[in-house]
């Protein structure tokens, strides 16, 4: 972060003006990472200027900048202290003729008329941006449309678009718009529909995600079924879905409310075991625990989340006139010792846009952002790492900042510099730091170790896997029995990606062997490997092994089976699985049938496909629309386990609900 002296209004907007011509003059030949310093001062001046009481002319004189663009106004409207004051920004900007709109502002504008209610003004923007009077600007998307009528808390214009939509598709939409739909359900006190979405994402065969649980676990902290949120939170690495911040700041929050302090501790233990920087959101519920006794537990966390003090606030003071009258604004953050009619905001910025900007990384750019003089913290740091995406040009930069007054790497920008190498497959720069973590005494978390396997399937690089699997306890620590299952089931499938077959079945029996027993989802994703690869007697042999290891074939897994032989040419084999299928009361989806059917007609067998038609038709509506399931991660049971635990909540007969997803 960039300090700035307080300046008054007044002497600010001389500045500008004094600078448009120096702006223009030197405009071809700045460089991306001045421009960007630019671009961001003038940014924060229209925050400022937003913020104050200031006359009108004076927010016009900044917006004529020759610095101002698209990208300026998109941040100036997001960072906005209200829409109100956003929609004043869009107005204003109608007096800069050198201005045009582009896509970026134009759905930040929407964003801004969603947020307002003013769902009117929006339905115009969006037609007119579909009939093209705005040039070089996309259609809008079904996904935008959903977006922004969701902000405004337009239900019937969400659903309206969502069916549109569908009717387009030949398949499910994406888990996003099931997500949107569920959460404005659960905003309008519509419980049931919400778990209803929820149902329609299992049966339609849609996957979902880190934000779908989310949803979930919000919704049942807002009924107090706090319980079952932590039930179905600790089911989530099972289901390898990666826990997030926004769920961990929910359910501390809840149980510290709920005076539940021992359930907190445990979620403090399990997020450092995550490798996740706490969020401020928590800091009230940390100083509670501090307060009832739980200090070495929470005095680090607090720590790490107290605002930076090296970080200056930028600001002015209101310049008085007899035409001004100041007034304070709530959104402005008075500091102590700052005078109410004085505006202090910190400094704007995206790590994105700076990653950006710092692309090439040439010498002028290294040393204008040591003028700079930007106070690094872990959590910035990590945010840069995420965002480059040259590896040589973060591992510069990793470097380079190890060397900034105040900044020491710490084990989360260490984290995310390894996984960061994993995944562009520099095996050396990885067992460099790897070494360096070991030599300080550091461990890593758990899910940086996962993470590293897995980003090393991307790479191809099955053999740096092994070698970090091996050593998994100096780096990590003792694991227990179910991370031990994950992280074997994620090494299976990174071999598999690296073709390291022979590997691969070594693996699963080793991991047998010391007790691990595979879950289903891993034997379904070694099958599918192994189909793919024309190996049909591995598949047979590990369909076998499931039985051993006292495990049922879901319908998800039968329904890879077919496919497999049927991809093979074997429509005789994947008969005799779909006949298993039906023994054990499970019955294929139509896209499975239809595979089945078409391989068995190709194949000669004219009686036996005609016979697997005849019995679908007297299943008539109980065949499903999808199997749910994925490869390696989540089987139906464990879906099924969601939805009982999630309907259970809301509904006074979850069961009978649960027959459609089987």
């Amino acid at each position: 972060m960039y300090s700035i002296r307080l300046y008054s209004v007044t002497t600010l907007f001389k500045n500008f003006t004094q600078q448009k011509c120096y702006f223009s003059r030197r405009a071809r030949n700045v460089n991306k990472f001045s421009l960007y310093l630019e671009r961001a001062k003038l940014i924060d001046s229209i925050r400022l200027c937003l913020r104050s009481s200031a006359p009108e002319t004076s927010l016009v004189n900044i917006l004529h900048s020759p610095t101002l663009d698209s990208f300026v106004v998109t941040n100036a409207l997001r960072s906005a202290p209200s829409p109100v004051s956003a929609l004043y920004l869009i107005d204003i900007l109608k007096r800069v003729e050198t201005f045009s709109h582009s896509q970026h502002t134009l759905h930040a504008l929407a964003k801004t008329l969603a947020k307002s209610g003013q769902t009117g003004k929006l339905q115009a923007l969006i037609d007119s941006i579909n009939t093209g009077k705005f040039i070089n600007v996309a259609y809008v998307s079904f996904m935008d449309r959903m977006r922004w009528y969701a902000d405004a808390g337009d239900l019937n214009e969400v659903t309206s678009a969502w069916n549109e939509w569908r009717r387009t598709l030949d398949k499910h939409p994406c888990t996003e718009s099931y997500n949107i739909v569920m959460k404005l359900s659960v905003e309008k006190g519509m419980d049931a529909e919400a778990v209803m979405v929820f149902n329609r994402m299992i049966e339609e065969g849609a996957l979902p995600n880190c934000r779908t649980y989310t949803v979930i676990i919000q919704h049942l902290i807002k009924f107090e079924k706090l319980d079952s949120a932590f039930k179905l939170f600790q089911m989530l690495p099972l289901m390898r879905i990666r826990r997030t911040l926004k769920q961990y700041s929910m359910l501390v929050e809840a149980f510290t409310g709920a005076d539940k302090l021992d359930v907190v501790k445990t979620l403090l233990d399990e997020m450092r075991a995550d490798g996740i920087l706490p969020g401020r959101a928590m800091l009230l519920s940390l100083q509670h625990m501090k307060a009832a006794g739980y200090t070495e537990e929470t005095e680090e966390l607090i720590k790490e989340m107290m605002p930076d003090e090296r970080i200056k606030s930028i600001g002015y003071s209101i310049a008085c006139t007899e035409d001004d009258i100041d007034e304070e604004d709530e959104s402005a953050g008075n500091l102590d010792g700052v005078e109410k009619n004085d505006v202090q905001l910190k400094p704007w910025m995206d790590p994105a846009a700076l990653a950006s900007a710092l692309e090439r990384w040439e010498d002028e750019d290294v040393s204008a952002l040591n003028d700079a003089n930007f106070m690094w913290t872990s959590r910035l740091v990590c945010k840069l790492i995420r965002s480059f995406k040259s590896p040589e040009t973060v591992w510069q930069f990793f470097c380079w900042v190890a060397h900034q007054p105040g900044f020491v790497h710490d084990v989360y920008t260490i984290s995310r510099m390894i996984t960061k190498l994993a995944r562009n497959g520099y095996v050396w720069l990885v067992d460099e730091l790897l070494f360096k973590i070991k030599r300080e005494g550091m461990m890593l978390s758990f899910s940086t170790i996962r993470l590293i396997i897995d980003l090393y399937g991307f790479s191809r690089k099955g053999d740096a896997a092994l070698d970090i699997f091996r050593n998994v306890r100096t780096i990590c620590g003792p694991l227990s029995l179910s991370s031990q299952l994950i992280l074997y089931s994620s090494l299976l499938r990174t071999l598999a990606k690296c073709q390291m077959n022979s590997e691969a079945f070594e693996l699963l029996e080793e991991m047998i062997l010391s007790g691990v027993s595979p879950d289903v989802q891993t034997f379904s994703g070694l099958m599918h490997h192994y189909a793919l690869e024309g190996d049909i007697k591995m598949v047979q042999r590990l369909f076998g092994m499931v039985r051993q290891c006292d495990l049922e074939p879901d319908a998800y897994m039968y329904k890879i089976l077919i496919c497999a032989y049927c991809k093979c040419e074997r429509s005789s084999l994947a008969l005799r699985v779909f006949e298993d299928m039906r023994n054990s009361g499970l019955m294929p989806d139509a896209p499975t049938k239809q595979l089945l059917v078409k391989s068995l007609w190709k194949e000669g067998n004219l009686r036996e496909a005609a016979r697997v038609e005849e019995i679908n038709e007297e299943a008539g509506d109980n065949i499903p629309l999808a199997l749910p399931g994925h490869l390696y991660t989540v089987s139906t049971a464990d879906l099924i386990r969601v939805y009982r635990i999630y309907s259970s909540c809301f509904t006074e007969s979850p069961s009978n609900e649960t027959q459609k997803v089987c």
